[in-house]
């Protein structure tokens, strides 16, 4: 059997709630039992730009640029440049590893004055890891990775609303080794986005606005196995649902503010006695369209427990003349289901054709392994 670094995967799979690996339950101090979600590929979930990085994770509802494609493709149909691409990168968990990266590329293209099209490629590297055998010899070093690829879709219907779809292919290569007794391979899964956008011009509080809302459910796909006979484990199948409200302080100033709610829409573990029976919640081997419309009411917590899984980001975002942007934003997630909490705060700036974004995360350095999280991206929005 291969050995690796029990720190490394014990850190990475705590803190993206692998199911593989790790049980879903544990006592907290204050006495409350920590029930987090457990999915596969959570790296699907990561905010990949820095533009919606630095407004506290907020994205489905706020205006449309190259990086929609992961918050809501439907938004794409509204973008004003005929071309677009982006690239983002996130040094990932620097305060606890070295090596963890999030890539994120993204193009778009306007068929026409309705619909649009897109693809993106995200890529996450665990960095690297050294095998030993069980006698403590080296055996060579591996680099755990997972990666997705996706096409993306929207049109729009009339002038205030339009749909969005996106299909993408996703693998997850975390080991070469075994895992009680069983050989560990590659995961793969199909999955699909269904989205929908909504803005309209209004005028709110003395001043002409913007009010946008949006709608995203991602990652419906195919559960995903890392051994030949293992059990499988659902993709992080997320619901988020958001609104984002634009003043037009003058001629040169603009100031929005957004907040978006998640909630995943996968099964929550059940309470289970000595012998493995539940006692409190519903069995999580289900179907992926039974465990969609389950995840509303399987907590063992009942109503409480399901109010507590979701998980709250707002944000807000100052232009200057359409060059100079300033951005902040929180992230609050229930103790009990992942406990991150944490301020946000980057600046984007637009030049000639592409735009600079920097985002960087304020958390407690000693609870909080996110801390001092930096992201980048460059945009290019290219005329006819």
């Amino acid at each position: 059997m291969i050995k690796k670094h029990s720190f490394f995967y014990f850190l990475v799979y705590f803190i993206f709630g692998l199911q593989v690996l790790v049980g879903a339950q544990t006592t907290q101090s204050d006495g409350k039992r920590s029930n987090t979600i457990q999915t596969a590929a959570p790296f699907l979930l990561i905010t990949p730009d820095a533009r919606s990085g630095a407004m506290g994770d907020v994205g489905v509802a706020i205006s449309p640029d190259a990086n929609s494609l992961h918050w809501n493709p439907a938004k794409m149909a509204f973008l004003d440049k005929p071309t677009g691409l982006s690239a983002s990168y996130t040094p990932w968990l620097r305060n606890l590893v070295p090596d963890v990266d999030l890539g994120y590329l993204t193009i778009y293209h306007r068929l026409d004055k309705r619909n649009t099209i897109g693809g993106a490629l995200r890529y996450f590297s665990y960095g690297s890891i050294q095998l030993t055998d069980n006698s403590q010899n080296d055996i060579g070093v591996y680099s755990p990775n997972e990666f997705s690829i996706e096409g993306t879709y929207s049109r729009k219907f009339g002038n205030d609303f339009s749909l969005g779809t996106a299909i993408r292919y996703i693998r997850s290569s975390l080991s070469n080794g075994q895992f009680n007794g069983q050989d560990i391979q590659p995961a793969t899964a199909l999955a699909a986005d269904a989205s929908a956008y909504y803005k309209t011009g209004t005028f709110l509080l003395g001043r002409d606005a913007e009010v946008a809302f949006g709608l995203n459910v991602s990652n419906i796909g195919t559960k995903m196995s890392y051994t030949n006979n293992g059990s499988k484990s659902f993709l992080p199948t997320n619901m988020k649902l958001g609104t984002a409200t634009t003043f037009m302080l003058d001629e040169l100033s603009t100031l929005t503010f957004a907040l978006d709610l998640n909630k995943l829409l996968v099964p929550t573990s059940p309470i289970r006695d000595a012998s493995g029976r539940i006692i409190s919640g519903k069995d999580p081997e289900r179907s992926v369209p039974s465990a969609i419309f389950g995840s509303f009411s399987d907590a063992p917590g009942g109503f409480s427990e399901e109010i507590s899984e979701i998980s709250y980001s707002a944000g807000a975002e100052y232009w200057y003349n359409k060059q100079f942007a300033i951005r902040s934003g929180y992230f609050y997630e229930t103790p009990t289901k992942g406990d991150r909490r944490y301020f946000t705060v980057g600046a984007g700036l637009k030049y000639n054709v592409f735009n600079i974004d920097f985002a960087y995360i304020l958390a407690n350095q000693q609870t909080s392994p996110l801390a001092q999280t930096l992201r980048f991206s460059l945009v290019f929005n290219f005329e006819k």
